[in-house]
């Protein structure tokens, strides 16, 4: 054995850090080499209780099962007041709960568009100082509400909300209406423009959604996102196909049912490529919610950002937030802008990702690298590493450059913490002072604390 070892060929098998490795390759030894990466920094012990409770394997499989089984239909475009019962003074938000004091420039600026559309103050200052007394005012996440919102995903009783229906389990989720681009409420504008564009949404475009859908019907969700894929969509930060797709869906009701306003409200949705973000979005949400409440479940069912936190919510422990805090995404900034300008990430959309798309989806959208940053090979790496940290692949949601394999689905607690690996997330990005907009897009990986923190409350004997 050991004259072997000594003068035959080594059998060489390397084992995470690539120094080795490469050392190896530059000589030319042959070698083979096992993927393993550590446990995340003090999961070990949690990961080890989770990974041994009975329980876990069949309710992760009834928990990713009802995710991907659901059916999500826009069925209907409501206010907000009368699909959420908001009342006069109570707002919600996007990402975990947080307050006026720890609210960041985006969010403080959108709760002040929010005030000076719903009549409850005259000017910013004034909104600011009722905000930061907290008097008549009442904030809460839009994810305890069956809601989500894009970047600050402020919502106030007047705002027309999408309503999306899943017909295979029940649940039924909102998303505000996406307001195009520029300076907009979600990025934390609050100018004029602004809000006489809100008005104009509550008095034109919601209307007249509403009518076009009584008209036509619910229109299938899944199957419009399945379709997007195979054209170059990733359903996050790419939804041009998505768009396109639905108007042509709904162009004939609108017209029919709203002749008045049909082309100025064909031309506002044509002109935004992501205007089916929105639907998109509730669409994640109805689906994700179907996974919650299975006990014994790591499967994660939201990821969500307030501009400061960066929060999970997992199928086996209710309503709870795990968080951490939110990083400043690394991407493509507009025009004279730069990382200094950014936010630290912020938004509901990442709901997309929980489902299975937006940076899970990128190998389907080459194109989104001009919008992100990096090359088509870092979209098609950033989806094949999703597979290591979720159970299922999407029997609907197919990428055709991966030889039509279902997108990766179902973010596994204990698989984040295994391997290590985090979550893939693109993303906008809002500029940090009240008011700038869009300054960006680009990637950012969550909080490995969130998960650590979800993992040892999924452990607790």
């Amino acid at each position: 054995m050991t004259l072997s070892m000594l003068y035959g060929e080594p059998r060489v098998i390397t084992v995470g850090a690539q120094v080795l490795g490469e050392a190896l390759d530059r000589q030319a030894v042959p070698r083979r080499e096992v993927d393993w990466r550590p446990p995340l920094p003090g999961a070990s012990a949690a990961l080890a209780r989770v990974l041994a409770d009975p329980r876990r394997e069949s309710a992760n499989a009834t928990a990713v099962g009802r995710m991907l089984s659901a059916r999500p239909m826009l069925t209907g475009v409501r206010p907000a007041r009368e699909a959420l019962g908001l009342g006069a003074g109570e707002f919600f938000h996007a990402g975990p709960p947080i307050t006026w004091e720890r609210a960041s420039g985006p969010m403080r600026g959108a709760l002040v568009g929010a005030m000076l559309f719903e009549g409850l103050a005259a000017a910013p200052e004034e909104a600011e100082d009722l905000l930061a007394s907290g008097a008549g005012i009442t904030l809460d996440s839009c994810h305890h509400h069956r809601t989500v919102g894009p970047m600050a995903g402020v919502v106030s009783p007047s705002m027309w909300m999408l309503e999306v229906a899943d017909a295979e389990h029940g649940g039924t989720a909102y998303c505000s209406l996406n307001e195009g681009l520029g300076k907009v409420l979600r990025y934390g504008a609050y100018g004029p423009e602004v809000i006489g564009r809100l008005r104009w949404m509550g008095e034109v475009l919601g209307p007249a959604l509403a009518a076009a859908l009584e008209r036509c019907g619910p229109l299938d969700l899944r199957t419009l996102i399945a379709q997007a894929l195979q054209m170059g969509d990733e359903l996050h930060n790419r939804n041009r196909a998505a768009t396109s797709l639905m108007v042509r869906e709904i162009a004939p009701a609108v017209v029919e049912a709203a002749p008045d306003h049909a082309a100025e409200v064909l031309r506002f949705v044509n002109g935004n490529d992501h205007f089916f973000l929105n639907a998109g979005m509730a669409a994640a949400k109805v689906s994700a919610d179907a996974a919650r409440g299975v006990p014994g479940s790591s499967l994660v069912v939201a990821m969500a950002r307030n501009g400061t936190d960066f929060g999970i919510q997992v199928s086996g422990l209710g309503d709870r937030w795990f968080t951490g805090p939110a990083g400043v995404p690394d991407g493509l900034y507009l025009g004279g802008y730069g990382p200094h300008d950014a936010n630290p990430d912020i938004g509901d959309s990442t709901i997309t990702e929980t489902v299975g798309l937006g940076g899970f989806a990128m190998a389907a959208a080459p194109a989104i690298v001009r919008f992100v940053g990096g090359e088509v090979a870092d979209a098609v790496t950033a989806t094949t590493s999703m597979y290591e940290i979720t159970m299922a692949e999407h029997p609907a949601y197919q990428i055709p450059g991966l030889g039509f394999r279902g997108t990766p689905a179902g973010i596994d607690v204990a698989l984040v913490a295994r391997t290590g690996l985090l979550p893939v997330v693109n993303t906008g990005i809002a500029g940090r002072i009240a008011g700038t907009g869009q300054v960006g897009a680009g990637l950012v990986s969550p909080p490995a604390e969130a998960f650590t923190a979800a993992l040892d409350a999924l452990g607790d004997p």
